[in-house]
């Protein structure tokens, strides 16, 4: 299996267990976005957004650039192709187990019958 480092996949776990910051994660998957533009379909102040995009690039997940007042975001895809392979390497882990086992009680169905 492959090894990420468990405080990352931790941060990217945690940002991604919030529906806001996941809703502004689909937003920049469609290309960069000022700050402004994104926080505008939220029915909250500026600085509650800016507190989700804390925690969205502390986690690594966008970076930010800055062109004077204006700050741009951009989605950063890393950290999540490391949470999916590290879920994939646990579905193909359990996966394996439960063939091993349906092996097995085909192995002991065929013992038992006369």
């Amino acid at each position: 299996m492959v090894n990420f480092p468990p405080e990352h996949l931790d941060l990217t776990f945690a940002a991604l267990a919030d529906p806001t910051r996941r809703r502004i994660l689909e937003d920049l998957a469609g290309g960069e976005r000022r700050v402004t533009d994104l926080a505008k379909p939220y029915a909250m102040s500026l600085p509650a957004v800016s507190k989700h995009l804390k925690v969205l690039e502390n986690a690594g997940l966008i970076s930010r650039q800055r062109e004077g007042r204006v700050h741009s975001l951009k989605l950063e895809a890393a950290p999540m192709k490391q949470a999916q392979q590290w879920i994939e390497d646990y579905r193909r882990f359990w996966e394996d187990r439960f063939d091993r086992l349906d092996d097995y009680l085909k192995q002991l169905q065929n013992h038992e019958k006369p």
